[in-house]
């Protein structure tokens, strides 16, 4: 098995895991600068207001993108178990 091969696959990895985690960081960043802005603009300085939206947030992203989160890391799963003795010959 060649070296490109295995970075090849590495890439492929690190493309799902990106792609499984991006709605939550987006949501996560969204609600952040929100908080953020809300927090400058009126002066409340609580470390707690911003920590708690984002935790709802991304609890309610994850029960929203979880059956897509889910159907993507399956899909990857399955076509590398499928491949399987192609990796190991």
């Amino acid at each position: 098995m060649s070296s490109e091969f295995i970075i090849g696959l590495a890439g492929q990895a690190l493309y799902v895991v990106l792609k499984a985690s991006a709605p939550m960081l987006v949501v996560a960043l969204v609600v952040g600068l929100s908080v953020s802005i809300f927090q400058a603009t009126t002066q409340i300085q609580e470390q707690t207001l911003a920590f708690v939206p984002k935790i709802i947030a991304v609890f309610l992203s994850l029960l929203i993108f979880g059956p897509w989160i889910l159907n993507t890391l399956v899909d990857f799963t399955s076509q590398l178990l499928g491949n399987l003795s192609r990796y190991i010959g």
